[in-house]
């Protein structure tokens, strides 16, 4: 099997993802003895890093990557896993990452408490910085996660949920991370406002296509290939673009159809209708408007002077591009 798209990008800062990587499995020393374990489980098991692998990237393209970039690309990865902990819980998730979840081994009480503690420690870690703006923006971002997770689970099975209440969501509870990962990032630069502001947009635009990508991969994804259990989303009635995209210009036969598969959990058929569906598939369309908010995240780089970094960030764009792709069956 080949290099992965996002593995290519991250060979850029290898040495500063490996230091990342060393900062989180410390965090668990900051607990107590008794968590430490837990602590360890919830972050030992290795994502792509996005989050880290953007703020690095942003950090490089406006300045010299340095300890504060570091800091930041932890603070965000353990929000970042906090939200997963509390989603498995929610979603009543066995496996991810091809492992049990943490409520899978150890119950609800116990996870969402392991949650607790790793969203209380970001904000801890995040009071380290000098410039106080940093740490408020990054509490600020913590509970517009929290927020747009409960939204998500306010709406569930709810069919009068719009393609617009969608995007608000998404854009909320992924988009808003990514956002202040680069937003942050080129603050610790000391970039100019402009470039503050751009890379801002840059990392929301991406983030809220990442989701979007995440949501087709729950429905058009293998198991093997994602290591978590597929049509999750579907099961818990959270309505995802695909399902949107169909039910907007669905036929009423169409749409109770819809409604029979999901509540029948019959998740094979529901797939078969977003891929032949109405729209020529309305999985294809959603495919198609994460990767057009990609090119114009990509756009938007034009004014940014070019260094190898900022080409990676280019680059971020493209192999998320292609792992669209990689969804077109």
């Amino acid at each position: 099997m080949g290099v992965s798209p996002l593995a290519r990008v991250a060979r850029l800062v290898q040495p500063h993802i490996e230091k990342v990587e060393a900062r989180i499995a410390q965090q668990t020393a900051a607990f107590d003895p008794a968590l430490e374990g837990y602590v360890l489980y919830a972050v030992g098991s290795r994502g792509k890093r996005l989050r880290p692998l953007l703020t690095l990237l942003a950090g490089g393209a406006t300045g010299k990557i340095n300890p504060e970039h570091v800091d930041l690309a932890v603070i965000v990865e353990l929000i970042h896993i906090a939200t997963l902990v509390h989603d498995d819980v929610m979603d009543e998730a066995e496996c991810r990452r091809a492992q049990p979840t943490a409520n899978a081994r150890w119950g609800n009480s116990l996870s969402v408490l392991l949650g607790d503690c790793l969203f209380a420690h970001a904000l801890t870690l995040s009071t380290n910085f000098q410039n106080s703006d940093i740490s408020r923006a990054i509490a600020r971002t913590a509970a517009t996660v929290c927020s747009g997770e409960m939204i998500q689970t306010q709406r569930r099975f709810d069919l009068t949920l719009t393609v617009q209440d969608y995007l608000r969501i998404v854009e909320m509870k992924t988009g808003s991370l990514f956002s202040v990962a680069a937003e942050l990032a080129a603050v610790i630069s000391k970039a100019d406002p402009n470039v503050v502001e751009t890379f801002k947009n840059f990392g929301f635009q991406i983030g809220t296509a990442y989701q979007i990508y995440d949501d087709c991969l729950d429905l058009a994804g293998s198991e093997s290939l994602t290591g978590k259990t597929l049509g999750t989303d579907l099961r818990k009635g959270k309505f995802t673009l695909p399902v949107l995209i169909f039910l907007r210009s669905a036929s009423d036969f169409e749409r109770e159809r819809c409604c029979q598969l999901v509540l029948e959990e019959q998740i094979e058929e529901m797939i078969e209708l977003l891929k032949n569906g109405a729209n020529n598939g309305a999985l294809s369309e959603s495919i198609a408007a994460g990767s057009d908010l990609i090119r114009e995240a990509q756009g938007a780089l034009d004014g940014i002077v070019s260094n190898p970094y900022a080409d990676g960030l280019f680059s971020l764009g493209a192999a998320l591009c292609e792992m669209f792709d990689q969804l077109r069956v």
